[in-house]
């Protein structure tokens, strides 16, 4: 009976010595460990908007369609563009004609003797002269001009992305500047994942990182990147006057900050689809802890006083 007892105790005790050890390791794992489930997909959304204005013509590509750098994606009207240039280049035909009369003009005064010319009828010949080429040159840049603009009624993709958000049709009107579609850049995906401010010591610049997406799909690889220097602070917004409002109420339970910690992407898994907004776990394998600087700062010291 004694030893069934003793036994009895014994597994009762390794029981409850494994549930404090595995809550133990579960506290370790959700409050001590640098892991987060609020993290978020981002990546670069370029608006595409038309340098010109005009009817929309054509739409060359579909929303959300795959696109590549270079690849046509709309048109505006060009034939307003195409008369610009035309009249761009008739001018600067008229006054290349007027600027090489002038030069004839100042060339033949220049070679006619003094008493048959005056010194103020040579100078104002020149100066004409100067003049006509300087409108040509004007005329040049119109002209170049105006062959930008007629370039420039095609749209055309910046980067290689994805068609998003596509609110252009034919016969609608593009103003210039106006954006009329979304293009995320396929090269520039990354994620933010929003630590507790209480965590942010574990966490150092290019600590390994794994991403865990919301459903089956296989871990995402990447490192930490960077740390945000600031957050907004709600309870000390300006006021009119430009004074500190502080909040007189103070809330006796308080929830630690969320700072956002933006982690580079080093290896997608074949068959992952990212889309910018998409929630994921990020966990932050941090390595081996540092020494603080004052204890590396007193280390140094007593190694030069062993060496003295």
């Amino acid at each position: 009976m004694k030893l069934r007892a003793v036994i009895r105790f014994a597994c009762t005790f390794a029981i409850f010595a494994m549930a404090i050890l595995l809550c133990r390791t579960l506290w370790d794992r959700y409050m001590n460990s640098p892991w987060t489930r609020d993290g978020r997909i981002r990546a670069d959304v370029v608006n595409i908007s038309a340098d010109v204005s005009g009817i929309v013509r054509r739409v060359a590509v579909r929303d959300n369609q795959t696109v590549r750098c270079g690849e046509l994606l709309f048109t505006v009207d060009a034939d307003r563009y195409r008369l610009a240039l035309a009249k761009a280049e008739a001018r600067l035909a008229a006054l290349r004609a007027a600027s090489a009369m002038r030069e004839r003009e100042s060339l033949r005064r220049a070679e006619l003797e003094l008493g048959v010319v005056s010194v103020e009828s040579r100078e104002n010949a020149r100066a004409l002269a100067d003049e006509a080429r300087a409108q040509c040159d004007e005329a040049k840049v119109a002209v170049d001009t105006a062959r930008l603009d007629l370039r420039r009624t095609e749209v055309r993709a910046p980067v290689d992305g994805y068609v998003t958000n596509l609110n252009v049709h034919p016969g609608d009107y593009a103003n210039a500047g106006q954006a009329k579609l979304a293009m995320i850049d396929r090269n520039s995906y990354w994620v933010y994942g929003y630590f507790e401010e209480t965590k942010l010591h574990l966490i150092r610049l290019g600590d390994p990182v794994e991403i865990r997406l919301l459903g089956s799909a296989p871990a995402i690889l990447g490192h930490v990147e960077s740390l945000a220097r600031g957050i907004a602070d709600h309870d000390n917004p300006t006021s009119r006057e430009l004074l500190s409002d502080v909040n007189p109420v103070f809330n006796w339970v308080r929830l630690a900050q969320r700072v956002p910690v933006r982690v580079k992407l080093d290896r997608v898994p074949a068959g992952v689809q990212l889309a910018a907004g998409m929630t994921c776990t990020v966990i932050v394998h941090p390595g081996p802890p540092r020494r603080a600087p004052l204890a590396a700062h007193a280390a140094v010291l007593d190694d030069e006083r062993n060496v003295l």
